[in-house]
């Protein structure tokens, strides 16, 4: 594979699961890669992971929801790298396990807010910095959610239907700066906080006996296609959204 080389960027929830591996991995490829997260500890902990394993990184505390917050950290990352060449957009937050005539408003907006708002907000930013830099790529982290439905999480699924829109309408417009824009939609995979949420169930059990590979993902095969459409090896892939579930969408 192409390595992200002599390049650099930023992964979004990169404090833990999907997106410390995706900033793992870039990291081992040659970028440097600022680790973006709402909790600072775990920000740290990821890059000195980084920084032990003989990559670049550098922490930096943002909260997607927060227009302000957002701009911040991608002009911390542009300042201490020169620019921007890549960005995964992978953090987010789960939904409330209600049907929809259950859900207060406020909760539906909470949840719409962090995970499609929040992604509007981090590509608002990203993109002219990437159109400055020449091109480049943005990745966001979706979810199976974002191509099908999941029971009661219609704001979870609506929120990450919105990420998989957002990202072809910026495929398309921005294909002319150089910049490609896809998504990675991973299913149910191992992660410290699925399996949190599975401790004492047989949800994991269930969930692998309706995937057809007959596992669940762990968190570094949902990052390497992540890692893969930021390098030079997916040059010619834009605007798709790459289910990474096992086979559940077939």
């Amino acid at each position: 594979m192409s390595a992200v080389s002599r390049r650099a960027g930023l992964v979004t929830g990169a404090g833990s699961g999907i997106g410390r591996a995706t900033a793992l991995e870039i990291a081992r490829s040659g970028a440097a890669v600022a680790v973006l997260d709402i909790d600072a500890g775990a920000a740290a902990e990821a890059t000195e992971m980084i920084r032990k394993d003989g990559g670049e990184a550098l922490a930096v505390t943002v909260d997607i929801a927060d227009e302000d917050s957002v701009r911040a950290a991608v002009e911390r990352t542009v300042t201490a790298y020169g620019g921007l060449d890549f960005a995964v957009n992978n953090a987010g937050m789960a939904s409330h396990r209600q049907q929809l005539d259950q859900m207060t408003l406020d909760q539906f907006e909470r949840v719409v807010r962090v995970n499609l708002a929040g992604t509007f907000l981090c590509m608002k930013y990203e993109l002219p910095a990437l159109r400055r830099r020449g091109g480049g790529a943005i990745v966001n982290i979706a979810s199976n959610g974002g191509l099908y439905a999941i029971p009661t999480a219609p704001a979870y699924v609506a929120a990450k239907h919105g990420i998989v829109g957002l990202t072809k309408v910026a495929a398309v417009d921005y294909a002319p700066h150089g910049i490609r824009v896809n998504a990675v939609c991973p299913g149910p995979t191992l992660t410290a906080g699925f399996e949190e949420v599975a401790a004492g169930t047989d949800m994991v059990a269930r969930q692998a006996a309706i995937t057809p590979l007959g596992r669940l993902a762990t968190p570094e095969e949902a990052a390497a296609a992540a890692v893969w459409l930021c390098s030079d090896a997916a040059s010619y892939v834009t605007g798709t959204a790459i289910s990474v579930d096992g086979g559940r969408r077939a």
